[in-house]
Formats: structure tokens, sequence, C-alpha cells
């Protein structure tokens, strides 16, 4: 297992001449990892159906971790609803919920790939596997109805009473609204934060760190996860971290490759300045 992990997850080899966009093979090169992540995401969106069925066990394991978080002494969701939540608020996070979440992915995957250093992207591609087929396979083993399903115990369905709805007519045949656990709503946003911070422009950086904010409020607020829900979520991230880091194939950050580039100007010979 460790050499094919090896295989999958290895460093690409340093460039003499700087670092290469992961564009640098061409067209035909852009297709097969357009449709290498296609088969990914829909094996990941399909493979979460295979818990339908699995209602009332769903539900069991929610009472289980409602009371889990209490004793916990974690902040309750549905009170933070309660002291919180508006109509334009509630409108403004449903609508958030149900167009950021791919779009952005979309978009951070070919900034990943046409813009930046290709062991940069292999890296935070890999980490997205990694995260997201580990939460595929909690879906799979530990089915978990939302808050929103549970009115008894104060939660307000904000798709449902304000909208938008992610689990309309259209969406509900393709979709699994007991797969609560994890939260890859919020470990992506995280995923894209952490990646950005580490690799990207300060100003990009900060904006993703905004998103994951926004989507963590987001999450709890329309009661659509749980606190454990988020927090296994950002386990699951620090577990694809480490591996990677275990194999070798973590770049260095932008923090330490300035270092590098100061480091390599002789002493006595600033740059920029003629000798």
């Amino acid at each position: 297992m460790a050499p094919l992990l090896q295989k999958l997850f290895h460093r690409a080899p340093a460039e003499s001449a700087g670092p290469a966009p992961a564009r640098g093979h061409g067209a035909w090169a852009a297709i097969r990892e357009f449709l290498f992540l296609a088969i990914l995401f829909a094996v990941y969106k399909y493979g979460r159906l295979l818990v339908r069925g699995h209602e009332r066990e769903a539900i069991d394991h929610a009472r289980s971790l409602r009371h889990l978080e209490a004793s916990l002494h974690l902040p309750s969701e549905a009170g933070l609803q309660a002291h919180l939540l508006t109509g334009d608020l509630a409108r403004f996070l449903d609508v958030y919920y149900v167009t950021v979440h791919w779009p952005i992915m979309v978009a951070f995957l070919a900034w990943g790939y046409f813009r930046r250093p290709r062991q940069e992207y292999l890296w935070a591609r890999n980490l997205l596997i990694i995260q997201t087929g580990l939460g595929l396979a909690i879906h799979l083993t530990y089915p978990l109805a939302p808050p929103r399903m549970f009115p008894q115990w104060g939660f307000v369905d904000t798709m449902n009473v304000f909208g938008p709805s992610a689990y309309g007519h259209a969406g509900s045949a393709v979709s699994n609204q007991y797969a609560a656990m994890p939260s890859l709503h919020l470990g992506w946003a995280v995923l894209i934060a952490v990646v950005v911070a580490r690799t990207g422009p300060r100003w990009l950086a900060v904006l993703t760190g905004l998103h994951a904010f926004i989507t963590l409020a987001v999450v709890i607020l329309t009661a659509n996860h749980w606190w454990l829900d988020c927090i296994v979520g950002e386990l699951l991230l620090i577990v694809a971290l480490h591996s990677l880091r275990r194999l070798g194939s973590e770049p260095q950050s932008r923090r330490a490759q300035a270092k590098s580039a100061d480091e390599a100007v002789p002493a006595g010979d600033p740059a920029g300045l003629p000798g």
C-alpha cells in the first residue's frame, strides 16, 4: 500500500529553470486532468447515495451526536439560530449554500492548474482527493441526519422556510440528505483557504479565509450541519496534510520561498543594484 501511495502522491521533481505551471503538458493533459477530476467527483456524489434507506439509523445517530455535543459543552446550533437569524440573513445564507460551494471549488482547481506551479497544484489536488475520499467513507459507514430535520429541538429548516433549497424536486433524486457527517462544505472551504494561504497571493488568502468563515456560519445557521460535522471535516484535512508531508509532496510555503530567494543573494551584492 505504501509504494502505491508514493506513486500516486509522489513529489514532482524540481525544475532547474523555475516552477512551471501545471498546464505545461498541453491541451490533452488538461483534458485528461478534467476527466480524472470529473470521475472522482461523480464517484463521490453518487457514492453518497448508497446510504439512502438508512434514515432510521441516521436519526438515531443524530440523537446520540446531540447528546455528545451537549456533554462537550459546544454551543447550541438551535440557540445560535434563535439569536442571530433573520429572514434576510437566512435567505443570504441559503443562496450562499446552494450557489457557492461547487463553483468556488472548480475555480480553485482551475486557478491551481493554470496559474500555479505543478507541484503546488498536485499537492492541493491530492489533499482534496484524500479528504474527500475519507469523507465518503464516513458518509457510507455513519449516516447522520442534519439538525434541520429536528424542529422539535428548536431548529429551523431555513431552506424550506425561506429558500432557495438545495433539496428541491430536481436535486432530491441525486442527493443524500442523511450524509451530514462530515461537513465537506466547510472542509473544502478550509482546504482552499489553507492552500491559498500557503502558496497564493496575500489578497487571495484573505478572500478565501473570509469564504471559510462565511461557510462555517452558513452550515451552522442553516442547520445543515452539527458542530462535530465541521470538526471532523477539518480533522480529515489534517490527516491529508500529514499524509502528504510524510510522502514528501508538500511544497514550500510562500514565506519559505521568499527566504530561500533572499539567502540566494550573495552578501554585499544587493539584488537590483549594478555590480
